[in-house]
């Protein structure tokens, strides 16, 4: 199997992802690693073993950040071999991008060059801020499934539900979701595994939302017979990343708390999706999340 080339943009602020999406990939060096400026990565990196932990047969091989001192620093600590200084110089040279920036409002200036280029484009959660903005990057799709996102949450085995426990709990009824941090750029994590956890993307019946505190909050009924109130917590608040289920029978609390294997599986699910050259999820999922999210905004 022929090795996929793929090329990573970022950095956006607070947001780690090229250095720990490239090491997924490529491994890394811990001695230039343990600078990453964001310590949970270096943390669980040295967690796994590498290199039988990588993403066979795919490597990061280009890197653009906005500060090629930045890019350099990646690039060495995930073992990246080239820095490029306009992302476009991209083209030709791999066969799929990654847009590690969770700087909504800039994902189209970023990925329509590589989505009009027919190179399949992992955007990074939320995919964008508000339904309109989403649906004008689908339509640069030259194929279903060429662009990709997701709250790679979704993935976390926490945050899945066997067919034993839902018997247990009994078919859902409401779900709870809390998450620190601003909602722009954090609900996604709650709404998005929500929504997974349901099958597929319900129609809204009614939506309230709220911000006081600094807290932001959305309830929502959904025409499936299911309920949600999503919350955000603010920055400086520590919370644990959690859905509350609600059955009919009982309930369950799930909590996230392991990101490797959830950034991988979302990583290997593009990867599949770069070489069938097939959707791998249903777009309708990822516009019903933003468009709890372009919701929940109004509040704010």
């Amino acid at each position: 199997m022929n090795s996929l080339r793929l090329g990573i943009i970022g950095l956006s602020n607070g947001n780690g992802h090229p250095y720990s999406w490239s090491a997924i990939f490529n491994g890394y060096d811990p001695g230039i690693m343990r600078s990453c400026p964001f310590p949970n990565i270096p943390d669980y990196l040295s967690r796994q073993r590498f290199p039988d932990d990588a993403i066979p047969f795919a490597a990061v091989t280009h890197i653009w950040t906005q500060d090629r001192t930045v890019s350099e620093h990646v690039a060495s600590a995930s073992r990246i071999a080239h820095v490029v200084g306009d992302p476009r110089d991209m083209l030709g040279e791999v066969d799929a991008i990654l847009l590690a920036r969770d700087d909504a409002q800039n994902h189209f200036s970023f990925a329509a060059p590589f989505l009009n280029a027919g190179l399949p484009t992992y955007i990074d959660k939320p995919l964008a801020l508000d339904e309109a903005s989403a649906r004008r990057l689908v339509a640069l799709q030259r194929w279903p499934g060429q662009l990709f996102t997701c709250s790679a949450v979704r993935y976390g085995s926490e945050f899945q539900l066997s067919e034993e426990q839902r018997q247990v709990i009994g078919p859902i009824r409401f779900i709870q979701g809390i998450v620190a941090n601003d909602w722009d750029r954090y609900a996604v994590h709650v709404i998005d595994p929500a929504i997974c956890l349901m099958g597929k993307p319900p129609g809204v019946l009614a939506v309230q939302t709220w911000v006081h505190d600094g807290v932001t909050s959305l309830s929502v009924a959904w025409d499936n017979g299911v309920q949600g109130n999503f919350s955000t917590l603010g920055k400086g608040r520590d919370a644990p990343l959690a859905l509350r289920i609600v059955g009919t029978h009982g309930s369950r609390s799930l909590v996230f708390d392991d990101d490797f294997p959830a950034f991988k599986k979302a990583l290997e699910d593009f990867v599949l999706s770069v070489r069938t050259r097939r959707p791998v999820h249903d777009v309708e999922i990822d516009l019903a999340v933003v468009r709890l999210i372009e919701v929940g905004r109004s509040a704010v």
